[in-house]
C-alpha cells in the first residue's frame, strides 16, 4: 500500500558516511518540508541522525540488505548509499513512484541520473546527485549543534582506531602524541568503540596514562558526540570520529593513508589539519598503509601547535562556525 508523502533515503553505512550525507539530507528536508523523511541506516546512529533536523525517523538497515515492506510504495526513494547496482536493487524493491540515483548501465531506470565520479569528495557527491534532480543542496550545511556542551580547551582526545588496519597509525606513535599532550598539561582521553578498547588501553599504557583515561567502549554515538563537542582538539585517523570533529567544529589533526583528504577530508583547513604523504592504497587493507607510516610523530605535534595558535576556533561547541565548501 502506498504511503502518501513519504521519502526514503538509503545510507546504510557507518558514522562518517552518515555525517557526510547530512547536507544532502537537509537539502531533501528543505525541498520537501511536508513529507515524512525516513532514513535507512543502522539503528545505532538514529540519535545522531535525528540531531541533524533533516529526518523524521530511522529505519534500521544494514548494507545492501532488503528493506521492510512498510516502506514500499513511497513517493520518492533516494540512493545515498552507493553507485549501484546492488544498492539500486534495494531501492528498486520498494517500488517507489520516483527515484534519485546515480547512473548505472546495468539498471535501466537509473540512466537519467548523473555519472559517478570516483575522485569526488563524499559530501559534494551527494549534493551533486540532488542538484542534478532539481534539489538545491549546500555542501557547507554539515554542522551539528550540541546544546549545553561547553568547549574545554584543555581536553585532548586520542582516537587510535579505524575500520581497517590500513588506516590505523601505529599504537606507539599515538602513545607518543598522548604522552606529549599530557606533559603539556592537557587532560587526555583515549576514545574508541567497544571492539577498540584493548587498542585504546595499549595506547594509554604506553603513554603512561591512568586506566581511567580510557573511555573506549563506554560511549554510545551521542555520548561520543558530546565528548567530541567538548574537546579542545582531536587526533585520529581517517575514520568516523574525524567527521564528528568537522560537524561539531572541534579542531582536529587527521592522519590519512590510503585515501586522500580530497575524498574524505575536513573542509575547513583553518580548524583542521589533514596530514597525508601523497600516496594512495587499499582502504580496506590488513596492514598499515605505507603512506600512513610516513607520517611521523613530530609532524602531528607540529600540527597540534598550529591548531593551538588558532585560538579563535576553540570557543563553545554550539557557537557559530565558518562555512566553507569542499
Amino acid at each position: 500500500m502506498a504511503i502518501a508523502g513519504r521519502i526514503v533515503a538509503l545510507r546504510a553505512l557507518g558514522l562518517g558516511d552518515l555525517l557526510t550525507a547530512i547536507p544532502a539530507l537537509r537539502a531533501l528536508r528543505r525541498a520537501y518540508p511536508e513529507h515524512r523523511i525516513t532514513l535507512c541506516t543502522p539503528a545505532g546512529l538514529a540519535a545522531l541522525a535525528e540531531l541533524s533536523g533533516a529526518i523524521d525517523d530511522v529505519h534500521d538497515a544494514h548494507p545492501l540488505e532488503p528493506l521492510g515492506d512498510e516502506l514500499a510504495g513511497c513517493d520518492l526513494a533516494v540512493n545515498l548509499h552507493g553507485r549501484g547496482p546492488q544498492s539500486h536493487r534495494v531501492i528498486e524493491a520498494l517500488r517507489p513512484r520516483r527515484t534519485i540515483a546515480f547512473r548505472h548501465a546495468d539498471v535501466p531506470w537509473s540512466t537519467a541520473g548523473p555519472e559517478w565520479r570516483a575522485d569526488e569528495h563524499e559530501v559534494a557527491r551527494w549534493c551533486r546527485l540532488l542538484e542534478w534532480s532539481g534539489v538545491p543542496a549546500d555542501a557547507t550545511d554539515l554542522y551539528l549543534e550540541m546544546p549545553g556542551v561547553v568547549r574545554d580547551p584543555s581536553l585532548t582526545l586520542i582516537h587510535p582506531g579505524a575500520a581497517s588496519r590500513s588506516r590505523r597509525w601505529p599504537v606507539e606513535r599515538f602513545a607518543a602524541v598522548a604522552r606529549d599532550e599530557a606533559a603539556r598539561g592537557h587532560d587526555v582521553l583515549v576514545t574508541g568503540g567497544a571492539r577498540e578498547r584493548e587498542l585504546a588501553r595499549r595506547v594509554a599504557d604506553q603513554a603512561g596514562l591512568r586506566p581511567a583515561r580510557v573511555v573506549a567502549g563506554q560511549t554510545g554515538v551521542l555520548e561520543l558526540a558530546r565528548l567530541v563537542a567538548r574537546a579542545g582538539r582531536l587526533v585520529c585517523g581517517d575514520t568516523g570520529v574525524a567527521h564528528l570533529a568537522t560537524a561539531l567544529r572541534t579542531p582536529s589533526v587527521v592522519l590519512f593513508g590510503p585515501m586522500p583528504p580530497a575524498r574524505w577530508g575536513p573542509p575547513d583547513s583553518r580548524r583542521h589539519v589533514a596530514l597525508w604523504a601523497g600516496t594512495t592504497g587499499d582502504p580496506h587493507g590488513d596492514a598499515p598503509d605505507p603512506g600512513l607510516l610516513r607520517i611521523e610523530v613530530e609532524q602531528v605535534l607540529e600540527a597540534l601547535d598550529r591548531l593551538a595558535a588558532r585560538r579563535s576556533f576553540t570557543g563553545a561547541a554550539s557557537g557559530a562556525g565558518m562555512a566553507h565548501g569542499v
